[in-house]
């Protein structure tokens, strides 16, 4: 009798869990065929969600839902949340989605991290958000929420995290007197805020209240009580006792008003007669342009060339040889020209500088060591232009050092054709790249038009990218690339990688380049002119965790923790999630998941901490090589559809 009681608990045990995760799966489907855009990709012929992606679950219920960057839009319905009563993680960030946020999310009392961020969600914070008192993490920033920012959030009393900034809330902010001293992160920045930074605040950074009205600590800014102001201790200012400005006051307002009135007057009247006794206004226009730092200039420089109109090269180059308004004898006459390498014949040497400076051009973008140029001569020959920034070596050793660069010749390498060197402008010449870098495949275009990168081209780019670097390793034990990332990499018609920028990060000023690599800067490199093999290899990690996770590693809010792509990766792998770690664009081929995570445990490998605990390129260009193979004999004999 106590045997078939027992079985009689176990069967309705079992049931109950069933029937919770049976709703579980109802909820997400319907969430699924709620919002719009890109397709979530869940099998619905599984009848367990937990296999679906970025669904995770504990003890037969969802306990996390992490759907980042997946191109969805629409509004959340209520009554899906309310089924997913166990969920501890939510994370719907960067997508665009819209409208408020669905009532019954206040069911989801066990939530412990809700990241919302880079949505379109509107109207004020909901009263049952405070409710969740489990919330240790609430990213709701760069959203349209409005109205003020409610003191319930005080009842939060575990909560670590609140980012609110990109917003449009107004007023002021309440005093956190309650979590205020258990909030590690906290930003309210760019909002229509004002009033004073409560005490319970005042220990945050600067930024976080950067583009608002607020005053006080830890801004500059005091706050000023604007009903008794004074000057000097006198009356000047005072307001009478019906509001209104003294008479004292009108008359300084007055007197400080034709005064200052007098000295712009004269001011002027000086700067007239200096620029008067100038020689010419040729040299006035030069000496202007002169001045200019060289931000500004390529900056206005991108306004102009940005479609090609008319824009030359010229007008990047003459205005600094000109500066000084004096000759340069060193690169007058002869030595003022295009030096070509001499792997360089036939076609592509038929120019010269002043070709060259007649170019029409379109600016490409402003890099780590100058701005690019797009330049079309009269012959029809399209080259890539790089004007370079900051250089602070002796021409006689930037000649020996590009020479080197010049010298380097490999498939995988964009070849440098020629160059030109003057005491005020450097320019390199290169074969210019159409289909753009593959920062720019990987991040462009998100939206309905996007051809998807499959796993044949991105593990081909990595290929092609460190056969690139292994030929430059290969030329010496000091010889590095420094300057490895993904908008370095650019890809030719037939969908090679080609790597560019190598040899440049010893032409540069220590200024110019200290944080040139955020995201892809290994641990243990201080000095930007010291880069070993080992910190190249780290870098070309990165750059593969980025062809495979899709994420830029410079992206300010790349995961909820603020923590690098790196460990961002391992953290997840750790938690035997490998499959949310991919690209969702890769998640349709099932056939090679294995290549994938031997290609994502190499380049953990090569993200390593310690250098000697990376491979070298040439074991990692062996590894990339074999996968590729792998690649080839899949096609040839197709695995089963194992779903």
């Amino acid at each position: 009798m106590g045997a078939l009681v027992l079985l009689l608990v176990l069967t309705v045990s079992f049931t109950s869990v069933t029937s919770d995760l049976a709703g579980d799966r109802a909820a997400l489907l319907s969430l699924r065929a709620a919002v719009s855009g890109r397709t979530l990709l869940w099998d619905a012929a599984k009848t367990d969600p937990c296999q679906w992606t970025g669904v995770h679950c504990d003890g037969n219920r969802v306990t996390a839902l992490r759907l980042p960057g997946v191109s969805v839009s629409g509004e959340l319905p209520a009554g899906i949340f309310g089924n997913l009563t166990e969920l501890r993680t939510l994370s719907l960030r960067f997508n665009a989605l819209t409208g408020e946020l669905p009532g019954d999310l206040g069911k989801c009392v066990g939530l412990r991290n809700l990241y919302l961020q880079g949505n379109r969600f509107s109207g004020e914070l909901p009263e049952f958000l405070f409710a969740l008192e489990n919330l240790v993490r609430l990213n709701l920033a760069e959203n349209n929420f409005s109205g003020r920012i409610p003191s319930g959030i005080n009842k939060m009393t575990r909560l670590k995290t609140l980012y609110l900034e990109k917003n449009m809330f107004v007023g002021s902010v309440p005093d956190l007197d309650i979590i205020g001293p258990n909030l590690g992160q906290f930003n309210v920045s760019f909002n229509s805020l004002n009033g004073s930074i409560p005490k319970s605040l005042e220990s945050m950074p600067v930024s976080s209240f950067f583009g608002t009205e607020l005053c006080g600590k830890p801004l500059k800014n005091d706050c000023v009580d604007s009903k008794n102001i004074s000057i000097d201790g006198g009356n000047v200012g005072k307001k009478d006792d019906d509001g209104g400005l003294s008479g004292g006051a009108i008359a300084g307002i007055v007197i400080g008003s034709v005064v200052g009135v007098l000295i712009l007057i004269v001011l002027v009247f000086v700067c007239c007669r200096k620029k008067r006794s100038k020689k010419t206004s040729s040299v006035d226009v030069a000496n202007v342009a002169h001045v200019k730092s060289r931000e500004a200039e390529d900056e206005k420089m991108a306004e102009i060339g940005g479609g090609g109109n008319g824009f030359s090269v010229a007008a990047a180059a003459a205005a600094a040889m000109m500066g000084t308004g004096k000759v340069d004898t060193v690169n007058s006459g002869a030595n003022k020209k295009l030096v070509f390498f001499g792997n360089v014949v036939g076609r592509d040497k038929m120019f010269d500088l002043e070709d060259l400076l007649r170019a029409s051009a379109e600016v490409l973008g402003k890099g780590t060591f100058g701005t690019a140029y797009k330049a079309v001569l009269e012959a029809g020959i399209v080259v890539a232009v790089k004007r370079l920034k900051d250089v602070t070596i002796s021409e006689k050793e930037f000649r020996e050092k590009i020479e080197a660069v010049g010298a380097m010749d490999h498939d995988n390498l964009v070849p440098l054709k020629a160059y030109y060197y003057s005491r005020e402008e450097k320019l390199l010449v290169y074969d210019y790249m159409p289909m753009g870098s593959l920062s720019a495949l990987l991040h462009g275009n998100k939206g309905s038009g996007r051809t998807p990168l499959n796993w044949e081209l991105r593990s081909n780019i990595a290929l092609g990218a460190a056969r690139g670097i292994e030929y430059l390793h290969s030329q010496g034990p000091n010889v590095s690339h420094g300057n490895i990332k993904s908008s370095n990499v650019l890809i030719t018609k037939t969908n090679e990688a080609r790597v560019s920028d190598f040899g440049l990060a010893h032409l540069v000023g220590a200024s110019a380049t200290p944080n040139r690599i955020a995201g892809y800067r290994a641990p243990e490199v201080t000095d930007s002119h010291k880069v070993s093999q080992k910190a190249d290899v780290y870098s070309f990690g990165v750059l593969l965790l980025e062809l495979l996770t899709g994420k830029a590693p410079t992206h300010a809010l790349l995961n909820e923790e603020g923590v690098d792509l790196p460990r961002w990766v391992q953290s997840i792998v750790r938690e035997e999630w490998s499959s949310e770690v991919f690209d969702l664009e890769l998640l349709r081929y099932q056939n090679v998941e294995d290549e994938m995570v031997q290609l994502l445990q190499l380049a953990i490998d090569c993200a390593a901490q310690f250098p000697d605990q990376r491979p070298t390129m040439s074991e990692v260009t062996r590894q990339i090589e074999a996968l590729c193979r792998s690649n080839v004999l899949d096609d040839q004999n197709p695995k089963p559809d194992i779903y």
